[in-house]
């Protein structure tokens, strides 16, 4: 299942049990989305560009360097995982004030791999 099916199947989950109504889950989803998005294309032009970088000074000299791609995959790499801790805490946030059980509880156990696709 690739990305974009398994957050089409957390959207659906979410709608079931009600958390897709949550204005910081749907908001915190978006972001996610947009931070795997960043992701992937900084992991492309890593994969064109390569590790390192040569840049030209004005007397011809030429040095190499890391590329500036990398930190920003990391520090991306490190919002999106601060931002999936937060899309968790909503959830299960939202599965305890929920009362009957339900609620986040489907959601969570497909997150988690606990349900069959």
């Amino acid at each position: 299942m690739s990305l974009n099916e398994q957050a089409l199947e957390i959207i659906r989950i979410a709608e079931e049990s009600g958390v897709r109504s949550n204005f910081f889950f749907v908001t915190t989803f978006k972001r996610y989305q947009v931070q795997l998005n960043i992701l992937t294309g900084l992991e492309r032009d890593l994969k064109d560009g390569g590790t390192l970088v040569q840049k030209e000074y004005v007397k011809g000299r030429k040095n190499l360097y890391a590329n500036p791609a990398i930190a920003e995959y990391n520090r991306t790499a490190d919002s999106a995982n601060k931002t999936v801790s937060t899309l968790m805490k909503i959830i299960r946030e939202f599965s305890n004030e929920d009362g009957d059980g339900d609620g986040g509880d489907d959601l969570l156990k497909y997150i988690n791999g606990e349900v069959d696709e």
